[in-house]
């Protein structure tokens, strides 16, 4: 049984899937939640194998919601499900975790065909993305980091600094102690050669981060 939670903001097409799932006997639908919020304190209750998730959501981001699933349960494979089809849509959702990514557009045995191939623990994309991402992902390994300088978790903690997010806020936000960014705002004062935040923003902004 394969234990499914929908994170989607359009009733009509959360309908849908459940519409599809509910002739599926090993697909049990959990939950359905309307903002990335709202999946956050279900998947607390429900524990579900896959999520499908809307990128495209009130409040908090589908690519967030998922960030934020992936660090609390690493178990849980989500499978975005989306209307977006850009580049750095596809990238963000992949970088947050997303072990899948279909096109709303997708037809219900692709969708289908899909949700079984991450509960068995595959990577898979839709045909109608699957050269989205690949070109995406080639031109990624070769676009050299901004300020090299700084490690990957640096560059991440400046550029929500840069966003202009307090230390406690990136601290939440990361799922870090205020201490330890704390730590990684000095590292990166001391790499890059500023004394404040300001000067520190100014080099994020011209690197593009926090923009």
């Amino acid at each position: 049984m394969i234990r499914v939670m929908l994170v989607e903001d359009h009733p009509v097409f959360a309908d849908g899937l459940v519409a599809l799932f509910r002739d599926l006997p090993e697909v049990e639908v959990v939950g359905v939640a309307g903002s990335g919020e709202v999946a956050l304190d279900l998947i607390e209750r429900h524990t579900p194998d896959v999520v499908l998730m809307d990128l495209h959501l009130p409040g908090i981001s589908g690519v967030e919601a998922t960030s934020r699933i992936k660090a609390r349960h690493p178990g849980v494979a989500v499978l975005a499900l989306t209307m977006l089809s850009d580049d750095d849509t596809i990238l963000a959702a992949i970088r947050a975790g997303a072990r899948g990514y279909l096109l709303k557009e997708a037809p219900p045995a692709e969708i289908i065909r899909s949700l079984q191939a991450v509960a068995a623990g595959q990577v898979v994309f839709g045909s109608s993305a699957g050269s989205r991402v690949l070109a995406a992902l080639a031109t990624e390994t070769v676009r050299p980091h901004p300020l090299p300088e700084l490690t990957d978790r640096e560059r991440e903690v400046l550029d929500l600094v840069a966003a202009g997010l307090t230390n406690h806020a990136i601290a939440q936000r990361l799922f870090l102690s205020e201490k330890t960014i704390r730590n990684h705002v000095s590292n990166i004062f001391a790499k890059l050669g500023v004394s404040d935040r300001s000067a520190a923003v100014v080099r994020a902004r011209d690197a593009g981060l926090g923009i």
